[in-house]
């Protein structure tokens, strides 16, 4: 009883931090009209769409900024979208243009969102000055300039010139302190977070800093390193932490269990024992799977068997939770009212092992109308719910994978930082 006690008054001590560290920002919604009209807004999208040739392989991201957009053109703002799209190396490259996006957004507009031939410089800014009330326009692939990533303040201030003011919708890049992010909030007035951002700071923030309680977070995906600093954070925070995919024989190892060929990063072990150790002191249930999907090779057709975790054997390798574990799970879930879910249990990609990443899936879309908010914090998790078709099922889809794993590790986002305070 003593037990927990304790680890439920440092939960609600670690809510209450969250909470005192959680600034709400302005929003497009709390500007008026009158503060609208006539304006020049340069918007930051997200719109970093995977493409196939000029062809938007998926359009998600562009359908996520539509919203927000619509309600800039409707109240007479003049807009321009701007956006980075692919990685390009050095200077302008024609796989990267936007002018792929720039057809799509029109139609989902129904308007002509006109297409520039930069981000910055004379030949935007006349393009700026001649847009009417309720027009849109496109700027050029911002990461054609190097000085974007560096965040070099002449560049921030000659991509912000011809505006009046700043509306970052990006999550996806908002934990990057890039020109188009933090540093153009330098140098126009207001500067406030899009429907989408919002959306996210809403939900994400909301579920570290007021959860409703039970409270559980699935971390999943391949190494334990990349997800430190969840863990640890979701540790202080969570009622019930369960652990999948590759990350999983890491923690079986530490435990002096034999795992075969499975991955495991040989330098996490005494991490992997140390956070088993602060989840007891805590009073957190840790849940590792009972039995394993293990087979014979890395491949869609090799040999599979369902083993307990313990009887792993010499060769063959771990790549999905067993029929057990899966039950497991899903008894842990039933009675939660707020779970995060950040990578997948196993290896989904492959038809043989994919059973235990699209149960978790179903699992969330059967709870979720229940009254538990699920939280889906981007990357692998939210591919695996859209192969399952059950994305339209959960309270929210994270547009950012990175800046979803920062921002619940607890970290400021520069790109939500530099707007202003509601």
């Amino acid at each position: 009883m003593l037990v927990c006690t304790g680890a439920s008054l440092a939960r609600r001590a670690a809510t209450t931090t969250a909470r005192a560290m959680t600034t709400v920002k302005k929003s497009v919604g709390d500007l008026t009209d009158a503060e609208l009209r006539g304006k020049r807004v340069l918007v930051r999208c997200d719109l970093n769409v995977p493409l196939s040739g000029k062809a938007i392989a998926d359009d998600t991201r562009v359908r996520a900024s539509v919203p927000t957009v619509r309600h800039l053109l409707a109240r007479g703002a003049r807009v321009a979208l701007s956006s980075h799209l692919g990685r390009p190396k050095d200077g302008p490259e024609d796989k990267f243009s936007l002018d792929a996006v720039a057809p799509r957004l029109s139609q989902l507009l129904g308007v002509e969102c006109k297409m520039a031939p930069d981000c910055k410089g004379d030949a935007v800014a006349a393009m700026v000055d001649a847009l009417q009330d309720g027009e849109v326009m496109l700027l050029e692939n911002v990461r054609f300039h190097k000085e974007e990533t560096k965040n070099v303040p002449a560049f921030a201030k000659e991509l912000a010139a011809p505006f009046d003011m700043f509306v970052n919708d990006a999550f996806g890049t908002a934990h990057r302190a890039h020109g188009s992010t933090e540093g153009v909030t330098k140098y126009l007035s207001p500067c406030v977070a899009g429907f989408l951002l919002q959306k996210e700071l809403n939900y994400l923030q909301g579920a570290i800093s007021d959860p409703k309680r039970p409270f559980a977070a699935i971390v999943g995906g391949s190494k334990v390193s990349s997800k430190i600093g969840v863990i640890e954070s979701m540790l202080a925070k969570v009622d019930k932490l369960i652990i999948g995919g590759g990350m999983v024989f890491t923690f079986l190892k530490a435990r002096g269990l034999n795992v075969g060929a499975s991955l495991v990063e040989e330098d996490q072990l005494e991490l992997a024992t140390k956070l088993e150790k602060i989840a007891k002191e805590k009073g957190v249930e840790l849940i590792l799977p009972s039995d394993i999907v293990i087979a014979d090779k890395f491949a869609a057709d090799a040999n599979t068997r369902v083993v307990k975790a313990d009887a792993i054997p010499d060769g063959w390798l771990g790549l999905d939770n067993g029929p057990e574990a899966t039950k497991e799970i899903q008894a842990a879930l039933a009675d939660c009212k707020t779970v995060i879910w950040n990578g997948p249990m196993g290896v989904f990609e492959m038809e043989a092992f994919a059973r235990g990443t699209f149960a978790v899936a179903e699992t969330l879309a059967q709870i979720t109308p229940k009254g538990c908010t699920t939280i889906i914090g981007g990357g692998d998790s939210v591919a695996a719910v859209e192969r399952a078709g059950l994305a339209d099922k959960m309270s929210h889809i994270s547009t950012g994978g990175g800046a979803s794993l920062e921002l619940l590790e607890g970290k400021v986002l520069p790109g939500v930082a530099a707007l202003d305070d509601a």
